[in-house]
């Protein structure tokens, strides 16, 4: 305020800006104002607010801001209220429990809704049309599902191959499927909406009409750019905690064993019509879901970016390079260092913390081994945390998404290179293809530094807010039941490089961030005998978290994800992440 003209200039000039420059100004201009506005006795260098003594640094993104518990209402489906943790940190949170015994609720939740259209064709479009098509005409509704695509689309062969079609109504071109339908579900990919959602799809949708997104990405870039969502309409989200594949197969496998799906988040940004909230826990039943919980768009996004480049991908990938090379050097063989590696995270760590939680694969250790998993976890708790901290301010502050839109100006010049021919990952062809699953081992020192990390990205998220629902499915549940069953079946290299441009780019970005960090500190530790931090493995031991895992357990998907066998799910990923 003590410098108005500047802004005011800039906000002038930004009318004739792209998308991303506005995104820059308008952050540095609201930084601005935030620092002048403070009091003089609280800023810091350069006018910038100083850090409170209570926070950790940098304290206007991680200050501890914890919630209450996170309850919704719904008329339609009787939801649970479940303890997820026990002190210190006590919690309570609602959640819906999904299952085919639950679609004949879906028509009265989609009450009015008499198309829904499905804009796109990526990862999440083909399995959660699929599945809403599926469930609708099991329960004998007649709400159409229809397919939007642009018409120079090469998806339209896939789309129609399993079953969408112009002729029966079910295939049409985009934006008059926008235009036609009551719920558009935008599922075309992050930067594709940056760039589109204001000019090409926003104008085109009903009033009173919901939009869903599976993605919480298109808040945060709005935010950036100083916009918001029309007011006259429903803006909603399911979030699958898995990828489009894992979520069709596990809904078919559903079909013989109720409860089989992928568990979902879901959240309400806008309520035009007073309806947004059945329609959301709607669509989550529908599509197969065993498991719904709330969040809202903006956690739900700094929870889904940061974790894609985390545990899930980015950290995972520096992990098994940074201990393959260790193991390599220490006098194993390429291949069972491989094996030591990365089949046994992907393996016998996952599979126990998948059945039995985190605290588990510790507790399975004795003697020497516990005490190598000891020294791995004090050694690498610390440098896998400040690596995803720094992950989290990234994502929190929008930097992380305006480096993914920016790249996507690229592409064409820059496309993303592969990753499966180096010679780790050629090894591990060749492990899995001589793979006896009983013989993989459960390495103490692998276990201690996954674990470490896990745990670290755990805290980040517990220290900024969010609810030990979204915590556990988004840094536990989707990598143990979703991402890593896929990884061992055909590697975290593939994944790495057929998953969405936006958990690419970010796992390419940060895994030599975690191969650094963990091979400069957490190793020289380790080689120098540093030894167990008893505190470290006490406040793991102690941690909360374990409560919320043991209860999410128990709800977990009723049936393990079968990667291989026939399905209708978009397997292909090379072709859905073209």
């Amino acid at each position: 305020s003590a410098h108005p003209l500047p802004l005011v200039l800039c906000a002038r000039s930004s009318l004739r800006m792209s998308p991303v420059a506005r995104a820059v100004l308008f952050l540095a201009s609201a930084t601005c104002v935030a620092a002048f506005s403070a009091p003089m006795a609280t800023r810091g260098m350069f006018g910038a607010a100083a850090p409170s003594a209570t926070f950790t640094a940098p304290a206007s993104l991680r200050a501890p801001r914890l919630r209450g518990p996170t309850m919704f209402e719904t008329k339609v489906f009787t939801k649970e209220t479940i303890q997820f943790s026990v002190a210190p940190d006590p919690t309570s949170e609602d959640i819906l429990r999904g299952g085919r015994d639950k679609f004949e609720l879906v028509a009265k939740a989609f009450e009015g809704i008499k198309q829904i259209g499905v804009i796109g064709w990526g990862s999440q479009a083909p399995a959660q049309a699929q599945n809403l098509a599926d469930t609708l005409e099991t329960i004998g509704s007649d709400i159409k599902v229809k397919i939007g695509l642009r018409e120079s689309s090469p998806s339209w062969k896939a789309a129609k191959a399993v079953g969408f079609d112009e002729d029966k109504g079910t295939l049409g071109v985009q934006d008059d499927v926008i235009k036609e339908s009551d719920l558009v579900m935008l599922l075309i990919s992050d930067a594709a909406q940056a760039n589109t959602y204001k000019t090409k799809i926003e104008p085109l949708l009903k009033k009173g009409a919901t939009l869903g997104l599976s993605h919480g990405f298109l808040l945060g870039h709005l935010e950036s750019v100083g916009e918001k969502f029309r007011d006259d309409i429903n803006v909603v989200l399911i979030a699958p905690k898995g990828m489009g594949p894992s979520v069709r197969r596990l809904y078919e496998q559903g079909k013989t064993k109720n409860g089989a799906g992928i568990n979902a988040s879901f959240a309400v940004h806008q309520d035009a019509t007073g309806r947004a909230t059945e329609i959301a826990l709607g669509w989550g039943i529908a599509i197969g879901s065993p498991f719904i919980f709330e969040t809202t768009l903006k956690d739900e996004y700094c929870s889904d970016i940061y974790g894609e480049r985390g545990i899930l991908l980015g950290a995972v990938h520096g992990i098994v390079e940074v201990l393959f090379r260790r193991f390599i050097s220490q006098g194993m063989t390429p291949e069972d260092a491989f094996l030591n590696s990365c089949e046994s995270i992907t393996g016998p760590i996952t599979k126990t913390i998948s059945k039995n939680g985190i605290l588990p694969v510790y507790e399975s250790l004795s003697g020497d081994d516990k005490k190598k998993f000891e020294e791995a976890y004090s050694a690498s708790y610390k440098p896998a945390k400040d690596v995803l901290a720094e992950i989290y301010d990234e994502v929190k502050s929008g930097n992380e998404i305006r480096s993914v839109i920016m790249h996507g100006d690229r592409f064409e010049k820059f496309p993303i290179g592969k990753i499966d021919g180096t010679y780790t990952w050629s090894v591990g062809e060749k492990v899995r293809a001589n793979r006896v699953e009983e013989k993989i081992p459960l390495n103490p020192v692998t276990a201690g530094m996954y674990v470490a990390t896990m745990m670290a990205q755990i805290d980040v998220l517990r220290e900024n807010g969010h609810s030990y629902t979204e915590i556990v499915n988004e840094s536990v549940i989707e990598a143990v039941d979703s991402l890593c069953p896929y990884m061992h079946a055909k590697g975290v290299a593939f994944m790495v490089d057929n998953c969405s441009r936006t958990a690419r780019l970010g796992s390419r970005k940060w895994a030599p961030r975690f191969d650094y960090m963990l091979e400069q500190q957490a190793c020289y530790d380790l080689d120098k005998g540093v030894g167990v931090k008893s505190d470290l493995i006490e406040s793991f031991k102690s941690n909360p978290v374990h409560t919320a895992v043991a209860e999410c357990c128990k709800l977990r998907p009723s049936v393990d994800i079968s990667t291989t066998g026939e399905s209708t799910a978009q397997d292909d990923l090379s072709f859905t992440f073209r």
